[in-house]
């Protein structure tokens, strides 16, 4: 069984609270394909996994301890991102103005922004000697379909050939892979989770697809849920800090793990 959690705001849905205890649910194999965090306001999960020599976040490395086996955050996750907040009224090289991009995981290698100092703690622990250095959004497009589709691609492939597997999607994209179609979809938010057959969502998001945004094609959520409607609705109680175990969230939420098993397709 294959099985999706995104979220319908781009950030604090609930996504990995629920996806987590999902994979403590069903005892699945937890994914992260994309993910990153912000050397400031993440600097705690930057500097433990900077400390191991890599770069993941705290979503990765939830979802790789509650799943079976040994995993490591790596495993779990292709594309990890590292930006950081940008002063001023300025862009960066990906045209935000409130962040600038320092560097992408792809796999065990890397890219980096060539426009802007890498802070020295990544540039000491990261072996950044190899990177490939992008300059413009046009050449980071590029290096986009050479390196970080064909990881999100075979990412796609472990997902498709592991039995049981929670995929947890990033910001409001609706669908993180194209490699697997999920049996079932939880799109959660604070209070509530909507659920939906997994092909009727996909051929949603297919209807959806916009224009190629970041060197990929990406649906929102709000887009792919104007054009069906769920299959059921869980109510999802709130949940203390010491509540958020995989374990505690499977039996806050057991309801909900137990409603998106029976629509799946």
């Amino acid at each position: 069984m294959k099985l999706l959690v995104a979220g319908a705001d781009a950030v604090d849905a609930g996504k990995t609270t629920f996806a987590a205890g999902l994979v403590a649910h069903t005892g699945a194999v937890g994914f992260k394909p994309r993910a990153g965090n912000d050397y400031w306001f993440h600097h705690d999960d930057v500097r433990a996994a900077l400390d191991a020599a890599t770069l993941h976040g705290g979503d990765a490395a939830t979802l790789a301890a509650a799943s079976p086996g040994t995993l490591a955050p790596v495993d779990v996750n292709a594309v990890h991102r590292l930006w950081r907040p940008s002063p001023g009224p300025g862009t960066g090289l990906l045209g935000r103005e409130d962040r600038e991009f320092l560097l992408d995981r792809v796999g065990d290698g890397f890219v980096v922004n060539g426009t802007v100092d890498v802070p020295d703690p990544a540039r000491a622990a990261l072996p950044l000697e190899d990177a490939v250095a992008v300059s413009s959004t046009e050449e980071f497009n590029r290096v986009m379909e050479a390196r970080h589709l064909p990881a999100l691609a075979a990412l796609g492939e472990t997902v498709a050939r592991t039995d049981r597997a929670v995929v947890e999607s990033y910001g409001d994209v609706a669908r993180p892979l194209r490699a697997f179609e999920p049996d079932a979809v939880a799109v959660v938010e604070p209070r509530e989770a909507r659920l939906y057959g997994g092909s009727r969502f996909w051929r949603a998001c297919e209807v959806a697809s916009r224009s190629p945004r970041e060197g990929r094609l990406e649906e929102r959520v709000d887009a792919v849920e104007d054009l069906l409607d769920p299959a059921a609705r869980a109510d999802l109680p709130p949940l203390g800090s010491d509540g958020r175990d995989p374990e505690a969230v499977a039996d806050a939420y057991g309801h909900a793990f137990e409603r998106l098993c029976d629509v799946a397709e």
